[in-house]
């Protein structure tokens, strides 16, 4: 497991995993309420080939959490900025979920920096989203939270989910992977902010898909989960028709978090994307 590092970024503390050599650099942008820890399983896989650079986005994680602006375009800046810090002038961004979006936005704002994307199951690309998120989008949601983040009632949901899925990892579409997350003050408004950015009661209140065009030349890797309760896979498969020379895959058995789920069969997508094979599949 890659030991958390540190640095400081517009007076903020930003922690980040840094693992692996080689010439290509891999970013990481886990999802909402999630963190870097949500990678650990994909980066065995990633580190003896890659660089692997996993930042807690702001308001996430170990970073600080403070009163502040958590849009896309402002994390696009902050992922540039961060990038700077650590003087890497250009990765392939993978971006899960919320950070799907995030990374989308990052190549629009800030194409130099981006070599290559790939989105799991990621936002930004249509208007359907999973139920809890748009309750705990809608006003009210602030007193739900300090419940929702309890320590009991996130013991209590690991059990059901493992009785239903005979397995421990939030799968089958929970978005949530990390309870502690909502567990201060602090970490609970800057999900809120983060949420009510690109989330209201209607679903994602954000789309890339009238920018997709100017992702034209970039290469890009569609991966969805079809068990995905929470993105529907279908928002995958529209804008990989929108994305010229762009790849799909739809993982049968994999739900919202396949880097989660099956590590192994997304780092071998990665691989073979990386590595040049541009061959369209489904």
């Amino acid at each position: 497991m890659a030991d958390l590092r540190f640095l400081t970024l517009h007076g903020n503390r930003i922690a980040y995993r840094d693992e692996g050599t080689g010439d290509e650099t891999l970013l990481l942008i886990h999802g909402i309420a999630g963190s870097s820890l949500a990678w650990e399983p994909l980066m065995s896989y990633l580190t003896p080939s890659y660089r692997v650079l996993a930042p807690d986005l702001l308001g996430h994680g170990a970073s600080d959490k403070p009163r502040a602006d958590y849009s896309l375009g402002a994390f696009a800046v902050w992922l540039r900025d961060f990038l700077d810090e650590l003087d890497v002038d250009a990765v392939t961004a993978v971006g899960h979920s919320l950070g799907g979006g995030i990374a989308l936005q990052f190549a629009h704002q800030h194409r130099s920096y981006c070599r290559r994307l790939v989105l799991i199951n990621s936002g930004g690309l249509g208007d359907d989203v999973g139920l809890l998120l748009r309750i705990l989008a809608s006003p009210g949601a602030e007193l739900l939270l300090p419940i929702i983040g309890s320590p009991q009632l996130a013991r209590l949901a690991k059990r059901v989910r493992n009785a239903f899925t005979g397995r421990d990892p939030a799968t089958n579409g929970d978005p949530i992977t990390e309870p502690s997350a909502w567990s201060d003050p602090q970490s609970r408004q800057a999900f809120l902010r983060t949420l009510r950015a690109v989330v209201d009661s209607r679903g994602q209140a954000v789309s890339a898909l009238n920018k997709l065009h100017y992702m034209s030349g970039l290469q890009t890797m569609f991966i969805a989960g079809a068990q995905d309760r929470t993105i529907p896979p279908a928002h995958a498969r529209d804008a990989h028709e929108a994305v010229a020379d762009s790849q799909l895959h739809i993982i049968d058995d994999a739900g919202h978090e396949p880097h989660v789920e099956c590590p192994d069969v997304v780092a071998k997508l990665i691989h073979e994307f990386v590595g040049g094979d541009q061959r369209n599949t489904t």
